[in-house]
Formats: structure tokens, sequence, C-alpha cells
């Protein structure tokens, strides 16, 4: 059985992509802060973890002897203009963006290596944003940490081939509670519809699919890769 752990399932993207990965018949570690109740109840191939992987790195080695893939979701979305931003906001964008998921990888590397057999090749899955790509205003703090974010999948790519296999997926704006602020009544999904091509809000089932299919292995030559899952706001106009 294919073992996968996701960072931040406790809601949104994360706790879409956990229920898609156990549909699929994958063992799934889940780590939250929260913990994790799911509405179906207990599952026999899931288990919920609660732990800070943002402040600490997070060893999974006491739960599995390998990973067959690896998604951190954890992410900010602080949209002001450069003015209104303090140096301390750049910095816990980063903090929970990057460092977090530089934490993560570093604690479970010896994991996903283990995975790394019979030719398989495990997957690692981070999120940026469709801003890093398209320069959108307001957006300075994010596009600064997401942008470190593409460039370390890049590196990591390079520097774990042939075994580990690293991409990242790119929304756009997803209707998830991080982002209730901003869709929080007709006239704001309107908007936001209205400014992507293909007139939609995307769900966070529609991002998650995008990560489960580069964590599988169906996904086996790709690596190095930034998927743009995002409406066609980054490519299209």
């Amino acid at each position: 059985m294919r073992t996968v752990a996701i960072v931040g399932d406790s809601r949104g993207i994360g706790a879409a992509l956990r229920e898609q990965l156990l549909d699929q018949g994958v063992r799934v570690i889940g780590v939250s802060r929260s913990g994790v109740q799911r509405e179906g109840g207990e599952h026999p191939n899931y288990q919920s973890l609660v732990f800070d992987a943002v402040e600490h790195p997070c060893d999974l080695s006491g739960f599995a002897d390998k990973l067959d893939g690896l998604v951190y979701c954890p992410g900010t979305i602080k949209l002001k203009p450069l003015r209104g931003l303090k140096p301390e906001q750049f910095q816990e964008d980063f903090r929970i963006n990057v460092l977090g998921a530089v934490h993560t990888l570093k604690a479970n590397h010896a994991l996903l290596k283990a995975g790394a057999v019979d030719g398989a090749k495990p997957g690692v899955v981070l999120f940026s944003t469709v801003a890093v790509q398209t320069g959108m205003a307001f957006h300075a703090s994010i596009a600064a940490s997401k942008g470190a974010v593409e460039g370390l999948v890049r590196t990591l790519a390079s520097e774990w081939a042939p075994d580990i296999r690293v991409n990242a997926v790119a929304p756009s704006l997803t209707d998830t509670s991080l982002a209730a602020s901003l869709l929080g009544n007709d006239a704001k999904r309107e908007a936001s519809a209205d400014r992507h091509p293909l007139k939609k809000v995307l769900s966070a089932d529609e991002v998650a699919r995008a990560a489960a299919y580069l964590v599988s292995e169906h996904a086996a030559g790709i690596t190095g890769q930034v998927m743009q899952v995002d409406a066609g706001m980054g490519a299209v106009r």
C-alpha cells in the first residue's frame, strides 16, 4: 500500500486531498495543529497527528517505514499594498510557506528515499500561487514567499533526482476558509470569477486533484514543474 503524508490536512485543499487519496486506497498520514475528526468517521488507512509542522521539524519515521509522497499545504493570504505591509508580515509568510516546508522535507528525506525502490519515484508537492507568474497588485508578501517555494521546488528536483520528484501546484484564489474574507458574499464571488477566463472560482477539490495526480505513480515522469491550476488566469486574457 502506498503511503502519503499531508501536512495541513484539517481543512481546505489538504482536507480535500486527504479524502481523494483515501478513496484511491492510499494510506494517509495527516499532520495538523488541531487534528482531524472525519465526517465519515474513522478510516482504517488514515492516521491523524497533532503537530505544528511550521514551528518544528515533523519527523514521521515513528509512523512509517517509507513515504511514497509528501504534500505540504499550509499557506497564507495577506493582500495589502507594500506601504501597509510590515517586515514582520513578510517574515511570517516566509516562515509558514517556505521554512515550514524546508523543515518538513529535511525531516522526512530518508523516508522518501526509502520509498524509491523497484523503480518507484516518490513525489513531493508544495503550493505556490498564480501571483508568482502573473504580477498582481497587493500580492507583494505572498508572491515573494511563494516565489521562494518555486525556487525550492526546482532546486530540490535537481538535487533529489533521480529518486524523488518535487513539483508544485499554483492555484488562483480558491474557495476555502483561508479565502473566506475575499469570497464572503455573492458579489465578491462574482467579481473573483469574472477575473478568470473560465469565469469561475476554483474549489478545493479541483486544486487537490492536481496535487493527487502529481503525488501519484501516474506522474512518475514529472519533476521540477509548477502546475498552474488557475482557471486560465496565468496564461489567458
